[in-house]
C-alpha cells in the first residue's frame, strides 16, 4: 500500500479536500487502484485505487449530531456513517463508496482506546497519548486502507489522506509580541505525531506528503508574497513532516521566480511545486495537476511511474470534455432551493453537486435561487416586507422548486407554501426527506381539508398525524438513532415517473436519513384523494416516493437521492427535477433507459484475514482486529447491519 498525505498550512478553507480527491482522480486515471480518508476538523468545506481517508480532530465520534451552521452538511454512506461533506467529495470525484470508518474522528480514536483498556488488551500498562493513542490512529489507517471501495473485492493501491484543519502556521502572543510557530489545531497534535510516525514505518516509496499552501498578492505591492508558504513549511518540517510536494493556492498562475525563491527556501525541487490558481469550476483541478506533471511527480516518490517499462500516463478524455462543456453552457434554468440553511451553501452541498451534475448532462447552465423558507411565511410580511417580497419573488421566478431535507419547525410553514405554490401552479417539485413530507402534509390540508394535518414532530398533539415517529426510533439520544444507511425501495408498477426516470427498475437502493416517515394508516385516504405513493419499503408500510400524477413533475422522495449522484452519473430524481425545469422530461422518459452517459448516450444508472506485509523499514503491518464498525451503537433498524 502506498499513501498520500495531503495537508494544509496558513489558512483554513484553501480547498485541501478538493485537492486530496483531484489527486485521487489522477492517480486513479493513470490505472491505480484509489481509496480515501479524511483525518481532520469536522469542518469539511473543500472537499484508482486509492482509498481516501479523512482525519477529523473534533471529539465528536461522527458528525451526525453537529449543526449543518457550523459544519456544513451531514453526508450519510452507504453503511449508515454520518460523516463529514469531505468524503462526499472523495466520492463523488473517485466514484467509489466508502465506509464510515473513512472518517476517522478524535471521538472514534479514543473511544477505541478506552474501550480496549476497559477490557484489559493493555494489560495493566499506563495508556498514554504516545504511544497508545498514536498507535491505534496508524492502526486504523492501515486497516481502513485495505477495505474494498471500487465495487471489487481488490484493495486500493494509493490511499489519500487528507488532514483536516492548518498546520505549521505562525502566531503571535498577545503578551511578549514574540511569535511562535502552532501545531495547527490542538486537537490534531497526536494525528501530527502518529503520521510522523506512520511515515517513517512505511518508508521511503511508500509515503508522498502533499501540503497545500496559500501564497497571496498584497493589493498594494500587487506581488505574489511566498513568506506565509515558507513560515508554513518551516512548521510542518519542524513537526517531523518534511513535504515532497508542494501545492500552493493563488488567485492567478505563479511567477517563474516565485516557484524558484519556494523550491530554495522551502527544499522542494521546482518540479514538485504545483501551481492550484483559481478556476472556473471544479471540475478543472484534475486537469490543472495533469497538466504540471503532478502524477509524475507523486508517482516518482511512490515508486510507481511505470507499468513495466511503460511511463502511466493519466487518461482524462471524459472529464476534460465534461469540465469544458459545464464552462461553455448558456442556457439557464433557475431552481429555487427553499430551506432553512440557506446562508450556508455548504449546508446543501450534495444537492447543489447533484443540481448541477443533471444541468450539465441536460446542457443547461444552472442557477440557484436561495429562498429562506421563514420569508415566505405571513409573520415576515409583518416584520420584513422587502425579505417577504424577495423571496415570493425567487419563487415565482424559479422554473423549479426543490424544498431539502432539514429537522426542527422553523420555516415548516414557508415549506409548506413553496409546496403549495408549486402544486397549484404545475411547477415543477422535488421535495426530498422533510421535503417530502411538506408536500404530503400540504396535499392533506389542502386537497383532502384537513386543516389540523401536520407531523408529530412539530404537533405532538395533532389529531391529523400525516407524518409519524418511526417505532424503532430514540427519542432521547440523538446520535446514530435515525433510519440510516442504504435501504430498497420498491417501485408500485413501472408507469410512474420516477420508475421510468431509474431505468424501469422494479427497486431501487438509496441512502436514507430520518426519524418520521408517512403514517401508513393514512394511506388509501391520500390515495384515494389523488396522492400516488410509487415507492415503498419492501414491507409495503413505509412509502418512499410519492408523485402526483397529473402535475408536470411533482415528487417526493423519503429518501436522499443526492449522495450517490456522480458527474458522469447524475441522481434520476434531479434528471427528472431539471429535465421538467428546462422543457425536456417528455423526452427524457421516451428513452429506454431515463437517463444520460456523459457521452449523450442512454445507459443504464447503477446503484449501485490479511497476510502481514513488511514494509521497507522493517515494520510488520499487523492486521486489526474488530476496529472496523466493532464499536457503533446500532442505528435503531436490527434489520441492516450497518
Amino acid at each position: 500500500m502506498k499513501y498520500v498525505l495531503v495537508t494544509g498550512g496558513v489558512v483554513s478553507g484553501l480547498g485541501k479536500g478538493v485537492t486530496a480527491s483531484s489527486i485521487g482522480v489522477l492517480l486513479k486515471a493513470c490505472g491505480l487502484r484509489v481509496t480515501s480518508i479524511k483525518i481532520g476538523c469536522l469542518q469539511g468545506r473543500s472537499c484508482g485505487s486509492l482509498v481516501h481517508m479523512h482525519h477529523d480532530p473534533y471529539l465528536n465520534t461522527d458528525a451526525g449530531t453537529m449543526s449543518p451552521f457550523e459544519h456544513g452538511e451531514v453526508f450519510v454512506l452507504d453503511d449508515g456513517g454520518e460523516v463529514d461533506l469531505d468524503l462526499g467529495n472523495y466520492e463523488r470525484f473517485l466514484d467509489i463508496k466508502l465506509t464510515r470508518d473513512n472518517n476517522i474522528t478524535t471521538g472514534k480514536i479514543y473511544q477505541s482506546v478506552i474501550d480496549k483498556e476497559r477490557r484489559g488488551d493493555y494489560l495493566g500498562k499506563t495508556v498514554q497519548v504516545v504511544p497508545h493513542i498514536t498507535d491505534e490512529i496508524q492502526e486504523w489507517i492501515e486497516h481502513v486502507a485495505m477495505n474494498p471501495v471500487d465495487g471489487t473485492e481488490e484493495p486500493a493501491d494509493v490511499c489519500v489522506i487528507e488532514l483536516g484543519g492548518t498546520i505549521g502556521d505562525k502566531i503571535f502572543s498577545p503578551h511578549n509580541n514574540s511569535s511562535i510557530l502552532d501545531a495547527g489545531d490542538i486537537e490534531s497534535t497526536s494525528f501530527i505525531e502518529a503520521l510522523g510516525q506512520f511515515s517513517y514505518r512505511v518508508g521511503p516509496g511508500n509515503f508522498c506528503l502533499v501540503h497545500v499552501s496559500l501564497v497571496p498578492v498584497l493589493n498594494v505591492v500587487g506581488e505574489q508574497k511566498t513568506k506565509p508558504t515558507q513560515h508554513s513549511v518551516r512548521g510542518l518540517r519542524g513537526l517531523g513532516l518534511l513535504p515532497d510536494i508542494l501545492a500552493c493556492r493563488s488567485t492567478q498562475p505563479l511567477e517563474e521566480h516565485v516557484k524558484v525563491k519556494l523550491a530554495q527556501f522551502c527544499h522542494v525541487p521546482i518540479p514538485n511545486i504545483i501551481n492550484l490558481h483559481d478556476v472556473m469550476n471544479i471540475w478543472h483541478i484534475p486537469l490543472l495537476l495533469r497538466d504540471q506533471k503532478a502524477h509524475e511527480a507523486i508517482l516518482k516518490v511512490l515508486d510507481l511511474q511505470c507499468v513495466g517499462n511503460v511511463p502511466r500516463e493519466p487518461k482524462l478524455a471524459e472529464w476534460t470534455d465534461r469540465a469544458s462543456k459545464c464552462d461553455k453552457l448558456k442556457t439557464p434554468v433557475r431552481i429555487a432551493m427553499v430551506g432553512k440553511y440557506t446562508g450556508l451553501s455548504d449546508s446543501y452541498l450534495s444537492v447543489l453537486k447533484a443540481l448541477l451534475h443533471a444541468s450539465v448532462a441536460l446542457n443547461r447552465k444552472l442557477v440557484v435561487d436561495w429562498v429562506p423558507s421563514c420569508d415566505l411565511e405571513d409573520s415576515t410580511a409583518e416584520e420584513s416586507p422587502d425579505a417577504y417580497e424577495k423571496a415570493w419573488k425567487s419563487l415565482k421566478g424559479a422554473d423549479g422548486v426543490l424544498v431539502p431535507g432539514g429537522f426542527g419547525d422553523r420555516g415548516v410553514q414557508g415549506k409548506i407554501l413553496a409546496a403549495k405554490y408549486a402544486r397549484e401552479n404545475n411547477v415543477p417539485y422535488l421535495g426530498i426527506c422533510l421535503g417530502m413530507q411538506i408536500a404530503v402534509i400540504e396535499f392533506a390540508r389542502s386537497i383532502m381539508k384537513l386543516n389540523g394535518a401536520n407531523s408529530t414532530e412539530f404537533d405532538p398533539t395533532t389529531k391529523t398525524p400525516c407524518v409519524i415517529f418511526m417505532p424503532e426510533g430514540s427519542k432521547t439520544h440523538m446520535g446514530a438513532t435515525m433510519r440510516l444507511g442504504s435501504r430498497r425501495t420498491y417501485f408500485q408498477g413501472n408507469k410512474c415517473k420516477s420508475a421510468k426516470l431509474y431505468g424501469n427498475a422494479s427497486y431501487v437502493d438509496e441512502r436514507h436519513r430520518h426519524r418520521y416517515e408517512v403514517n401508513p394508516d393514512m394511506v388509501p385516504e391520500f390515495e384515494k384523494a389523488g396522492l400516488s405513493f410509487v415507492g415503498r419499503d419492501e414491507s409495503g408500510k413505509r412509502m418512499e416516493i410519492i408523485e402526483l400524477p397529473t402535475h408536470r413533475f411533482f415528487v417526493g422522495a423519503q429518501f436522499h437521492p443526492e449522495f450517490k449522484s456522480r458527474p458522469g452519473k447524475p441522481s434520476p430524481l434531479f434528471l427528472g427535477l431539471i429535465a421538467a425545469a428546462s422543457g425536456q422530461l417528455d423526452h427524457l422518459l421516451q428513452r429506454p433507459c431515463g437517463v444520460f452517459s456523459p457521452t449523450g448516450r442512454c445507459s443504464c444508472f447503477s446503484n449501485g484475514t490479511q497476510n502481514l506485509k513488511v514494509y521497507k523499514n522493517g515494520h510488520v503491518i499487523k492486521p486489526l482486529k474488530g476496529l472496523v464498525n466493532g464499536h457503533y451503537p446500532a442505528t435503531g433498524n436490527g434489520a441492516i447491519p450497518i
